[in-house]
This record gives structure tokens, sequence and C-alpha cells, in this order.
């Protein structure tokens, strides 16, 4: 929760990352790119996701590597530019600008991105 006016809580902050797909979930799209897998264009050409297929195998590859964990904090939003400050955390862009993995993960992204709009939309 970046400010006090989220509508999500954490639970469904973590259960979108798990079981949405690319196009609402920045992590979904940078571990899909990491991974290699085809970013296309989906329903009106305008949504970016990695297709069933492929946000199925993302889905199947996070519940086999990636945890979760928290901290209960009274003002979440206090806590989070301090926490990207201080932990490395290559996969976060926003406020994250000085992690060393930051300009090739915006890269990687945006290629991905391209090479999505240069292929027909996908069905």
């Amino acid at each position: 929760m970046a400010n006090r006016t989220s509508t999500q809580n954490l639970r469904s902050r973590v259960r979108y990352h798990f079981r949405g797909n690319a196009e609402g979930s920045t992590l979904r799209l940078s571990l899909g790119c990491l991974l290699d897998l085809e970013l296309r264009r989906v329903g009106s050409g305008k949504r970016l996701t990695f297709g069933q297929a492929g946000e199925a195998k993302l889905s199947q590859w996070m519940a086999d590597n990636a945890r979760v964990c928290w901290v209960e904090h009274d003002e979440p939003w206090t806590l989070e530019s301090e926490l990207i400050s201080q932990v490395d955390l290559p996969l976060n862009l926003d406020q994250n600008g000085h992690n060393a993995f930051h300009a090739q993960l915006k890269e990687i992204r945006a290629t991905a991105r391209q090479r999505a709009r240069e292929l027909p939309v996908s069905v």
C-alpha cells in the first residue's frame, strides 16, 4: 500500500501477484520477462500478458520458487520508502533507481513490450 487511500490490502495484492497476469502485476511482468516468457498483446490489443499458457507457467514457477513474508505495521505506507532505500529489492522498480539491477530490468521489460507490439494480437 503506497498510500493511505489504497483500496487493496496485503492479501489481495499478494493474491493478484500469484494468480493474476502481467498486465496487472509489475512483479509478474518482471519475472515473466526474466524467465523469457513471450509477452503478447491480448484482447483489444492494449493489454499485455504472457497468454494463458505463459501465465500458467509463471504461476507454477512462482508456486515452486517464490515466498512471501510480511511484518505488521500501523502505517505501512510510511515504511515502504524506507525499506526500498535500505533493502536490496532488485525486482522493485518504483523508488528504486539506486539499485544496481534497475536499469537492466527496465531495459528487459521495455524490450519485451516492444517485441509484443510488433507481434499480432494473440487470441
